[in-house]
Formats: C-alpha cells, sequence, structure tokens
C-alpha cells in the first residue's frame, strides 16, 4: 500500500469507520477498511459506500475515485455471509433482504459512475469484492491478486452481477470460473474481462502519482508507465494466463446448460486439471451449480442493471434453501468443510427446481 501518511481519513457523514475516506487532490479515496475480515462487506459498509460514492458523484472537487483495501491480504473478501445466515436463521429474511438491496445498489452505481473509478485490485479479490470493483472504469490487479466468486462453495451463487462479466469472458472460462469458485491470477481476472490491466503491486504509489496529474488515464495508460518493478526488473514475463492456456478441456467440457453433463465430461478427460475441476464441481452444493449455470446462461442477455435484478430474485431464494445455511456453516462456522447437500449430485436437481429459483 501506498503512504498516505499525509492525508486526513474520515467516515462517511452519519457512518461509522467500516469504510474511511479522504481527499488527495483531485481524488476521492475510498478504503475499506475491516482489515481483521480481509474487509468483507458488512451491512455498514454497503451503506457507507452507496452514501459516500453518490456524494462524490456530483461534487466538483472530485474528479475520480480511487478504491483499495485496508491491510495486506487484500481488497475484499466478499459479503459477510456469516452475519447473513445468522439473519436467516433467526428469521430475520427482511434484514437479510435488505443488506443484498443496498449492495447491489453500489455495484450499480459502481458500473454507471459518471466519473473515473479507479479500483486497485491487489490480493483477495473475492464475491462482493468483485462487485465494488470489476465494474469500474479502470480495474487494475497485480501478481497478487487471487480473485474469485466462490459463491458454489458454501450454497450460494455467483451474485453482484459476476455472472454479467463471466458469461461474457472468452469461451467457457467464465463457467469454470463460476461453477468451481476456483481463485485466479490477475493475468486471468484480465482475460476474463474482469480487470483492465496487470500492474506492479509495488507500483500503488505511482499509480496515484500519476492519477493526481491526469485523473482521466484509462487502464492501459497507466500500466504503460509502469512496464518494471520497483526493483528495476521487467514485469509480465511470468504473468501468462493460465485459463487461456487451459481453453482446450475447459471449452470443450463447459459447454451446454446441463450441469450434469458438464460433470461427466470433466470426469471423462485426460488432463489432471480437468479432473480436479470435476472434484470441486462435484463437491459444491449441486443446486447452487445447476442455477448458476442457469443464471449465467441468462446473463449473456443481459445489462448488468438486468443481472443485479436477478441477483436479488436468486439471493432471496437462496436465503430460503437449506444449502445456504449449511454451506456457510460447514465453511465458515464449524470450519469442517463437509457440507451436506439437500442433493446428493447435481443429476438430482431437477429442471423444476432450477426454474423455481427464478420465479418460473
Amino acid at each position: 500500500m501506498s503512504d498516505d501518511a499525509s492525508l486526513s481519513w474520515w467516515p462517511a457523514a452519519g457512518h461509522g469507520d467500516e469504510v474511511l475516506y479522504a481527499v488527495d487532490g483531485p481524488l476521492g479515496r475510498a478504503r475499506l477498511n475491516r482489515p481483521r475480515a480481509i474487509n468483507a462487506l458488512d451491512r455498514a459498509s454497503v451503506d457507507s459506500l452507496l452514501h459516500q460514492l453518490q456524494e462524490w458523484a456530483t461534487e466538483d472537487r472530485i474528479a475520480a475515485v480511487v478504491l483499495d483495501g485496508a491491510g495486506e491480504r487484500g481488497l475484499c473478501a466478499g459479503g459477510d455471509v456469516r452475519a447473513l445466515r445468522d439473519a436467516v436463521l433467526a428469521g430475520r429474511t427482511q434484514e437479510a433482504a435488505g443488506y443484498w438491496e443496498t449492495e447491489y445498489a453500489v455495484d450499480a452505481l459502481v458500473a454507471s459512475y459518471p466519473k473515473p473509478y479507479v479500483a486497485w485490485m491487489d490480493g483477495i479479490v473475492m464475491g462482493g469484492g468483485v462487485g465494488v470493483s470489476a465494474h469500474g472504469s479502470v480495474r487494475l490487479v497485480t501478481e497478487r491478486t487471487r480473485l474469485a466468486m466462490p459463491e458454489t462453495i458454501i450454497g450460494f451463487f455467483p451474485d453482484v452481477a459476476g455472472l454479467h462479466l463471466l458469461a461474457r469472458a472468452p469461451g467457457e472460462t467464465g463457467t469454470h470460473v463460476a461453477l468451481t469458485g476456483a481463485p485466479v491470477g490477475g493475468a486471468d481476472a484480465v482475460d476474463l474481462g474482469m480487470a483492465d490491466a496487470l500492474v506492479p503491486s509495488s507500483a500503488q504509489g505511482d499509480v496515484l502519482g500519476a492519477l493526481r496529474e491526469d485523473p482521466t488515464l484509462e487502464a492501459t495508460a497507466l500500466a504503460s508507465t509502469l512496464t518494471t518493478s520497483a526493483t528495476g526488473q521487467a514485469f509480465g514475463d511470468d504473468t501468462d494466463s493460465w485459463l487461456l492456456a487451459q481453453r482446450g478441456w475447459i471449452d470443450a467440457c463447459y459447454a451446454g446448460d446441463d450441469a450434469a453433463v458438464i460433470l461427466e465430461r470433466l470426469r471423462g478427460r485426460p488432463e489432471p486439471e480437468a479432473q480436479e475441476a470435476a472434484g470441486l464441481v462435484a463437491a459444491r452444493s449441486p443446486h447452487s451449480v445447476a442455477v448458476a449455470l442457469e443464471a449465467l446462461r441468462r446473463a449473456a442477455s443481459m445489462s448488468v442493471e438486468e443481472v443485479l435484478a436477478q441477483d436479488l430474485r436468486l439471493a432471496q431464494h437462496f436465503a430460503g434453501h437449506p444449502d445456504f445455511a449449511e454451506g456457510v456453516r460447514a465453511q465458515l462456522v464449524d470450519k469442517d468443510r463437509q457440507p451436506r447437500w439437500q442433493r446428493g449430485s447435481v443429476a438430482e436437481v431437477t429442471r423444476d427446481e432450477v426454474l423455481a429459483a427464478f420465479g418460473t
């Protein structure tokens, strides 16, 4: 993280310090500030972001907004799903619905922001962290980036309009990321269309300096000034895309609309990477995998706003499905990593169950 000691950081008016803000010349700086939770987005965080981003959208002195995360581990580990699970189990479903409504309103605002919105996507960028970054106009990843939409692991689905981006990724690479929940590196994030440029993690100060000089700089222009790292070594030689190298089996296996068929194709491939992917898909919530695939295919013809509207319908459905509470329990509460899903396999999830998630 760059040296920002000279800046005055403050919470949004009427909000807590879950997100802090500063004015840095022509830049509005927003910093997710829950480092012990890898800046997971709780209700207070999304309320604060919505308030301040709306305010800066019309404030003349702010020419661009820059988002980053406190601490060394990453931008954001996602939404605070433990709190959402607690609300659902306590019967406070409206509390959970209100969280998703506000979170998705922030994502929609980021996607349509009237000024440059620069996301520093260093380290862990997962779930809700993708929503507040990957819809921005300038999206910078680094060699430290680990980006994922891991929701099928917890009996949920890839939300925050992440499917809008994954549905437009090359071939079936987006399908692989959506169904497995596996993290990818910075180069893969660029190739997926979830980021614009790969830059050295040591260069945040240089990026901010360039933006102070010209807040309208696009990602490629910023990256072109950062061809070497702080040590003077060439950057980018070892940052090739893993996903693109695996397109042969990825495109062949993940085509179509039937999750059970996809899993069988993966199991039938000789590549160890395909076998690993099969193991991941099989371990996820069968309900989540089947619904996520359907949602991904629908998202291909939708706008960001339409995908977010679909996400809200799906989130409310998933809140009432037993796999969500069970998945969060296994992954984040008891941490036994032994979820007991409602269905034994994706082949057991019926078409009617999938359509019910969409209210049809």
